[in-house]
């Protein structure tokens, strides 16, 4: 039966021209592949295609599985149709990454009514419904900005710098997103809790380089009168900086703008081995193995939790080596 519903994909892909990625081939296929269905957001950073690869790398056939997968593009409507198309194929599992974390409610309805296990990576989702997804193997996004805002305490409170105002800017990933929900929700609480740290700008740099080099420079255009720049992705950081650079500002936590960095990817350590990125909170991509695990256990009829946070540290330039970066897989 499984065989002749690969066919009947395969052929839809055929004809139709959609843009399904298998991975496995037709003639391989059996009864006791694990057909999966995922859901990427899009490709908008380096920590995403990290992202794509590691469950890529990890969902083969060699390991028991037929992975089927769409890139939304950063569209909620692409992923809801993709959703839908894998409901259709009668999907084993479904596996996404949400644009945001509303809206997902009647699509979710009808995986839950066609008994198709669904498990969110990377970014929450949030509903009134009750058991809309199986399970969530993602990062907890206010722990991160948790630990980047008491970094900085920590480093201001060395710097003596606990009275004289310091001055925000703070770069948003996108808005509705977990890891913006979560990360925002840490600097904003700190900010509440010390009188002399000022958020003098607060924009959307959708999680891209090329969109936070452009907020940034539109900031500058009002002030350069700033002491940190609070970015919500390495992305970000990296446009920041360059339109810092050239509007003749130092990027370094000494004698120069702080920058705090979430994802902690090569390049972005890299940054923080020249101390242009102060502090970077690493979010960990390679959640692969995590899914295999949970799919497995499900398999298996075996209980697991249905929160699930991957394992994760983090960076600051003053004790970041080289070697760090070269046994980083990403």
């Amino acid at each position: 039966m499984r065989k002749l519903l690969l066919v009947a994909i395969c052929l839809l892909v055929l004809f139709c021209g959609c843009e399904k990625e298998a991975e496995s081939t037709l003639d391989s296929a059996d009864d006791k592949l694990i057909v999966v269905g995922f859901s990427q957001v899009g490709a908008e950073s380096e920590w995403r295609v990290a992202n794509t690869e590691s469950i890529k790398a990890t969902l083969t056939e060699e390991n028991g599985y037929v992975l089927f997968y769409e890139d939304a593009r950063q569209e909620q409507e692409n992923q809801i149709r993709a959703i839908r198309t894998f409901i259709q194929q009668e999907v084993d599992y479904i596996l996404f990454s949400p644009k945001v974390e509303t809206g997902w409610d009647s699509i979710l309805l009808e995986a839950k009514k066609a008994n198709i296990p669904v498990i969110v990576t990377d970014r929450y989702i949030e509903s009134d419904v009750e058991g809309l997804f199986t399970a969530y193997i993602g990062s907890n996004f206010y722990s991160e900005g948790e630990t980047a805002v008491l970094w900085l305490e920590d480093f201001l409170k060395k710097q003596s710098r606990t009275e004289e105002p310091v001055h925000i800017v703070h770069i948003q990933g996108t808005i509705g997103s977990t890891a913006q929900i979560g990360r925002t929700a840490a600097l904003e609480q700190a900010v509440s809790k010390h009188p002399n740290w000022q958020l003098v700008a607060q924009q959307c740099g959708d999680f891209t380089r090329a969109k936070a080099y452009e907020v940034m420079g539109s900031i500058l255009e009002d002030t350069k009168d700033i002491d940190v720049v609070y970015c919500e992705n390495d992305g970000e950081a990296l446009g920041a900086i360059a339109a810092l650079e050239e509007a003749g500002l130092v990027c370094n936590p000494v004698d120069g703008v702080i920058v705090i960095s979430f994802d902690a990817t090569r390049l972005g350590l890299q940054y923080c081995l020249e101390q242009k990125i102060a502090l970077n909170v690493e979010c960990n991509p390679l959640q692969g193995p995590y899914v295999d695990e949970i799919i497995k256990k499900l398999e298996r009829k075996e209980p697991i939790g249905r929160i699930r946070y991957v394992e994760e540290t983090q960076f600051d330039c003053f004790t970041i080596t080289q070697e760090m970066i070269d046994i980083r897989d990403y």
